[in-house]
């Protein structure tokens, strides 16, 4: 069984405009958040979605309800815990850079794409964990394991040739790239908010097939 997933970031939030780590923080979608979000339910309002899932983060479903409203088939998105961002631990809330910043001095790197770039994505998450005084930040592992719970619950209702639309995050969507990328796709940065990436999925093996594609007409 193969389906095509759509992969939209929710639209922009408080956090995102104070550059402030977002991973199970939740800030509504500001003004320009809803803006853009409206603007990519204009671009999706024909796709023929036969199903919509949602991280339970409240500014990925504000975003996923934009959308279907307008789309053609006004479904309900169904809320997936599993499709959260990376959960950030200590750092939830603080600045960005100074939180990259933190994680990354004990590796000589001094921001994500840095870190990224020299020891890779898993490696990251790893060092978010290790760096948390708590620990209770997730690391690669774990948040793997929750990550492919919520794909096997997607292939639970999708059927074969089905178009699915699912809102989630920032590094959640640049991690399935990373991960499962085609060789023609370039990782110059991260997804920005509404734009779209897409994902096939056949019999459990995942592939990139777009990534960061703007929603939003020039």
């Amino acid at each position: 069984m193969a389906y095509e997933i759509y992969l939209v970031r929710h639209g922009r939030t408080w956090y995102n405009e104070y550059e402030k780590m977002q991973g199970w923080s939740d800030t509504p979608l500001t003004d320009s958040g809803v803006e853009v979000a409206q603007k990519a339910a204009e671009s999706l309002k024909s796709v023929d979605f036969k199903a919509a899932f949602t991280s339970d983060m409240k500014r990925a479903v504000d975003t996923s309800r934009i959308i279907m409203r307008r789309n053609k088939n006004h479904l309900t998105p169904q809320e997936l815990s599993e499709f959260r961002e990376q959960f950030y631990g200590y750092f939830e809330g603080r600045s960005i850079d100074e939180s990259w910043f933190a994680i990354g001095k004990p590796h000589h790197a001094r921001n994500f794409a840095e870190i990224v770039q020299k020891y890779g994505f898993d490696a990251t998450m790893d060092f978010v964990k290790e760096s948390d005084p708590l620990h209770d930040a997730e690391n690669s592992q774990e948040y793997w394991s929750r990550i492919e719970r919520g794909f096997k619950k997607i292939d639970q209702v999708a059927k074969d040739g089905d178009k699915i639309l699912l809102v989630t995050h920032s590094i959640t969507i640049l991690g399935l790239a990373v991960r499962y990328k085609t060789a023609d796709i370039e990782l110059n940065d991260v997804p920005a908010n509404a734009s779209l990436t897409l994902l096939e999925r056949d019999n459990g093996v995942n592939k990139i097939t777009k990534y960061n594609q703007s929603l939003i007409e020039p």
